[in-house]
């Protein structure tokens, strides 16, 4: 990835125990960093924006299991900008105590995603789930229990930090298997318009009247900007109102981004940017389907 401009001033916040996968993302970005575990992703997006960290490391999506819950509602009130990307490849390992063997495991304990990243090898193996706050803490607890029918689905950072022994690697149901990760800080990035291929994201919400959203939307393709992501989520009790999450391919300054988002402006209301930043060099390296 292209990572923000000079050194981090402190310690890189992530969500969850050390030698989850966001402190693995954290110690790949930006090697020779110390991180800083929080229990929330609310306490993550504090640690930054009270100075106690530099930057925040926030998974958003999985290629195999979709978004991650919580966090589209939480970026706009965040306070903190966007202001690099990072796609990492996920490499899940079935950890246990040592002298465990994989005959004899029965449960296995690990995140909501992870699990749902191993769902096909669960079933085949007939071993029973166990939701866990996050990787990382599910290989703490499975080695402090010491039970041998007792195993977690996690990181080989995870592996080491806690003294499990990896039974089997690479459990995961999918190849392709990579998360997304959004870099967090206090003050935008603010890249050149013409420094190279920049990723524009923001969330905005339509007016309630029929073919809002397509109106919204019909900037970007009479002007040639290319919708990367585009989610929905409710507001309120209601179920009236939808608040949208997108991300674009360009920067605002240039023409026809900065025609399409007058013309969003147009149709809908509180268009509000989270960030503006390089496009990872990951996304030049997929082939166009």
């Amino acid at each position: 990835m292209t990572t923000p401009s000079g050194t981090p001033g402190g310690p890189i916040a992530f969500q969850g125990s050390p030698g989850a996968y966001s402190d693995l993302a954290c110690r790949t970005v930006f090697p020779g960093c110390a991180t800083l575990p929080c229990p929330s992703f609310e306490d993550t997006f504090a640690a930054v924006g009270e100075g106690r960290a530099a930057l925040a490391m926030i998974p958003i999506e999985n290629s195999s299991a979709g978004r991650v819950a919580d966090i589209h509602h939480l970026l706009p009130e965040s306070g903190l900008h966007i202001v690099a990307e990072h796609f990492q490849q996920v490499h899940h390992q079935l950890l246990a105590p040592q002298g465990a063997t994989l005959e004899g495991v029965r449960t296995v304990r690990s995140h909501v995603q992870a699990l749902s990243q191993c769902r096909k090898f669960l079933i085949e193996r007939h071993l029973q789930p166990v939701v866990h706050a996050d990787t990382a803490g599910a290989a703490a607890e499975v080695a402090a229990l010491g039970d041998p029918t007792q195993a977690a689905i996690a990181s080989s950072l995870a592996a080491e930090i806690y003294g499990l022994e990896t039974l089997l690697p690479d459990v995961h149901d999918s190849a392709h298997n990579t998360t997304r990760f959004i870099v967090m800080a206090r003050e935008p990035a603010d890249p050149e318009a013409d420094a190279g291929p920049a990723i524009t994201s923001l969330v905005f919400r339509v007016r309630s009247v029929p073919a809002a959203l397509y109106k919204a939307l019909g900037g970007f393709a009479t002007n040639g900007v290319n919708i990367t992501k585009l989610e929905s989520y409710i507001l309120d009790g209601s179920f009236t109102v939808a608040q949208f999450y997108a991300d674009i391919d360009g920067h605002p300054e240039q023409r026809p981004v900065r025609l399409a988002l007058e013309e969003l402006g147009f149709f809908s209301r509180e268009v509000k940017i989270l960030g503006v930043y390089p496009a990872s060099d990951f996304r030049m390296t997929q082939p166009k389907r």
